[in-house]
C-alpha cells in the first residue's frame, strides 16, 4: 500500500473510532432518535439530487438503509444514552462480524470455518466480561441495545451481499446517500411516536458542541469516510484494507479517554483483548494456517 493510501486508511479508522466519543457528546443535548434523524437527513440531502441512485432494486436499497442505518444507529444511539461508554460501544459493535457469519449460515447456506467459530467464542467471551461488570458507565439495557445494533449491522451486511450479487460494482457513497434517505421515515415515525416533545426540543437551542457533533458524524464519519473507504477498496484487495478496522476500538478507547475522561479499567482492557483476538483469529486464521502448512 502506498504511503498516502496507508495514511488515508489510518485517518479513516481514527475518525470512525473517535466518532463514538463525538456521539456521546452529541447525546448530551440531542435525543438518540433525533440525532439519528439529523444524521441521515443531512447525509441524504441535498446529495440525493446530485448523486445517481445505485443501479440495484429499490427493495434492496430500502432494506440496506433500514438495517444498516435506521436499526443499527437507532439501537446504537439509544444504547449509548441508556448506559454504554463510548469506548465499550466501539468494541461491542465489532460483533457485527460474527453476526454476519451466523446470518450467512442461516440465510445463504454458508458453512463457518473452525477459525470463525473459535473467533466468535473469544469475542463473545469479551462481551460476557463486559456484562459481568454492569454498573457505572455500563447498564444491561445499554449493552443489550449495542448487541442488537451489531446484529442489525450483520443483517445489513447480508443485504450488501445480495446487492453485490445483483451488481458487481456498486458506488458505496451512492448507496450510503440513498440508504440514508430510506432510513429517515422509520426513524422519524418512531421518534415522534415515542418522544415527540424531546424530538422537537432537541433542535430548538443547539449549542456549538452538539452542532459540531452532528457535523462530524455526518460529513466526516459518514460521507467522507465511506467515500474514501470505497476508494481504497477499489485500489486494493479487501484482505489488505479490512484489517485496518481492527484499530477502530483502539481509537475508540483512546478518543473516549481523551475527550470524555473515561477510565480504562483492567477489565475493559481484558474484554478488548478478547474481542480483538477473536476478530484477528477470524481475519488472519486461515492465512496463518496456510503459512504453517507451507513451513
Amino acid at each position: 500500500m502506498q504511503p498516502r493510501h496507508l495514511l488515508l486508511a489510518l485517518t479513516i479508522v481514527l475518525i470512525w473510532g473517535v466518532n463514538f466519543a463525538i456521539i456521546k457528546l452529541g447525546l448530551r443535548q440531542v435525543s438518540p432518535l433525533a440525532l439519528g434523524v439529523a444524521r441521515f437527513a443531512l447525509a441524504a440531502f441535498p446529495w440525493v439530487f446530485l448523486i445517481r441512485r445505485p443501479d440495484v432494486s429499490l427493495r434492496l436499497i430500502a432494506a440496506y438503509g433500514f438495517l444498516i442505518f435506521a436499526l443499527q444507529f437507532g439501537f446504537l444511539f439509544t444504547g449509548m444514552k441508556l448506559g454504554m461508554s463510548a469506548g465499550l460501544s466501539s468494541l461491542v459493535l465489532q460483533l457485527q462480524v460474527f453476526f454476519t457469519i451466523g446470518l450467512s449460515v442461516l440465510m445463504l447456506g454458508e458453512r463457518p470455518t473452525a477459525w470463525q467459530m473459535a473467533g466468535a467464542v473469544l469475542a463473545f467471551g469479551g462481551v460476557g466480561l463486559v456484562a459481568a461488570n454492569v454498573g457505572g458507565d455500563v447498564t444491561l439495557a445499554g449493552l443489550a441495545l449495542l448487541v442488537a445494533a451489531a446484529a442489525a449491522w450483520g443483517g445489513g451486511n447480508i443485504v450488501s451481499k445480495r446487492i453485490s450479487q445483483q451488481r458487481a460494482a456498486v458506488d458505496v457513497l451512492a448507496l450510503v446517500v440513498w440508504g440514508s434517505l430510506f432510513a429517515l421515515p422509520p426513524l422519524i415515525v418512531v421518534a415522534l411516536a415515542l418522544d415527540a416533545d424531546h424530538f422537537v426540543s432537541s433542535f430548538a437551542n443547539l449549542d456549538w458542541v452538539s452542532a459540531g457533533s452532528i457535523a462530524y458524524i455526518v460529513y466526516l464519519s459518514t460521507l467522507f469516510c465511506f467515500a474514501a473507504w470505497s476508494r481504497l477498496l477499489g485500489l486494493y484487495p479487501v484482505s489488505t484494507v479490512a484489517p485496518f478496522t481492527l484499530l477502530v476500538p483502539v481509537f475508540g478507547f483512546l478518543g473516549s479517554a481523551v475527550l470524555l475522561g473515561e477510565p480504562l479499567q483492567g477489565w475493559k482492557l481484558a474484554a478488548s483483548g478478547l474481542v480483538i483476538a477473536g476478530l484477528c483469529l477470524n481475519l488472519f486464521g486461515p492465512r496463518l494456517l496456510g503459512l504453517r502448512k507451507a513451513a
